[in-house]
């Protein structure tokens, strides 16, 4: 029996693994395991995620430096962590693609190349961690990267507007399902797909009509690439004049109905303060990350919304894959507390719910620090069980707070009920 069929939840967490190695005049590469030191201290980090109870850490690739030229292979420090989960008996969800694409590359994602670039990635890395590795998500947030990379012009290639979008988009989905299937034909029945993408919500002045058919767009724009993959785009979706408009055709279309992948966990992410964003009457936003609209806090009333609509989407088990406030330590224990209370909540009601997650298993940076040339202390989100402290004479300390504590406690109950369960 696979791991989310047991009728258990598991407990998991992860590290910010968001790698744009590109550069251009007033931006700087960014690459959260060189910020955070974690390629120093894979072995050790990935002891305070088993210290502290985890079952699973949802855990990145930087494909950038295994690929550093095309066609060449370097997978030293890779084989380095993968031992280590092997060694700590941790189970690894592998992020394959979070965010960034390699140097060599042209035009990232808007390359024609890409997706198969990508699913040859996939592949060989399946291939060569099989004994370890059998959970993967392709593309962690492909809207979140179709928005940054193709509407907003934020990321490589900077495409923009409704058009960029679409393109990123559909050649995000196209590399996923081919990556997907990669992976199947690699591990067979071995392997277990958790497609991850972030809940996305609107509130306010919603049925104003300055904001009535932005909002419907957005609505429906949040499972864009899922509906891709899945086969779910036929003639009646609503987006569909988009995805024409875009260039996308009804032969590719097509092309994702006969070769639709589907996920056996779908993966949300939430953030309460994060993930509602609000619509004022007489008040524009881009909505872009350099011109966000406000954010309103949406607590578990949010969650809920989020992890119902999903499995009813998708008619899959669903897993809180990130969620998280950047705050006191008051604040996270308080968010933890409420936010392990509503899933236990919706799996007794029937939802479900296979697996919860803390993002970040340690503090990690602001994006910001891309745009910045202030030094990366600047530029610390405070959202960990383990708080990141500079240190003068190495790589940065992890020092141990109470929600590490406490989330040790939510993950040693959830064991111990299933325990008691199953006698």
């Amino acid at each position: 029996m696979k791991w989310f069929n047991d009728g258990d939840l598991h407990f998991a967490l992860g590290i910010e693994d968001t790698f744009v190695p590109q550069s251009r005049p007033g931006e700087r590469p960014i690459d959260e395991y060189e910020l955070t030191d974690h390629y120093e201290q894979v072995d050790s980090d990935l002891g305070l995620a088993k210290e502290v109870g985890a079952e699973m850490v949802r855990w990145g690739v930087p494909w950038y430096r295994v690929a550093p030229s095309s066609g060449q292979w370097e997978w030293s420090w890779v084989d380095r962590a993968m031992a280590s989960f092997e060694g700590l008996g941790l189970r690894p969800v592998v992020d394959l693609l979070h965010y960034g694409t390699p140097l060599w590359l042209e035009n990232q994602f808007a390359n024609p190349d890409y997706p198969k670039h990508m699913a040859e990635f996939g592949a060989r890395f399946a291939e060569r961690y099989a004994h370890v590795a059998t959970d993967y998500t392709p593309v962690n947030e492909p809207m979140i990267h179709a928005l940054f990379s193709g509407e907003y012009a934020y990321w490589p290639p900077y495409l923009e507007g409704p058009s960029g979008l679409v393109s990123i988009a559909a050649s995000l989905a196209e590399g996923f399902v081919l990556t997907q299937q990669a992976i199947a034909a690699t591990l067979g029945d071995r392997a277990t797909f958790v497609h991850v993408d972030a809940g996305m919500r609107y509130v306010g002045d919603v049925d104003a009509p300055e904001h009535r058919d932005t909002v419907a767009r957005l609505r429906h724009q949040s499972f864009l690439v899922e509906d891709l993959v899945t086969g779910n785009v036929g003639d009646s979706h609503p987006l569909l004049s988009q995805l024409r408009l875009g260039g996308v055709t009804d032969r590719q279309l097509s092309w994702f109905a006969e070769n639709a992948v589907k996920p056996d966990v779908m993966g949300v992410n939430y953030y309460p303060r994060h993930s509602t964003e609000i619509f004022e009457t007489g008040v524009h936003h881009s909505g872009g990350f350099a011109d966000p609209r406000p954010h309103f806090d949406a607590g578990t009333e949010g969650l809920r919304e989020v992890l119902t609509s999903y499995a009813d989407r998708y008619g899959a088990p669903v897993m809180l894959t990130e969620t998280c406030v950047t705050g006191s330590v008051a604040e996270r224990l308080a968010w933890m507390d409420e936010s392990v209370a509503t899933v236990h909540g919706l799996r007794s009601a029937g939802l479900p719910i296979v697996g919860y997650t803390w993002w970040p298993l340690f503090d990690m940076y602001e994006w910001t620090y891309r745009h910045s040339t202030n030094p990366r202390a600047d530029h610390l989100l405070s959202m960990g069980l383990f708080d990141l402290v500079e240190n003068p004479e190495g790589p940065l300390h992890r020092r141990r707070n109470p929600v590490a504590d406490r989330f040790r406690q939510h993950a040693t109950a959830a064991v111990a009920q299933s325990s008691l369960a199953r006698k």
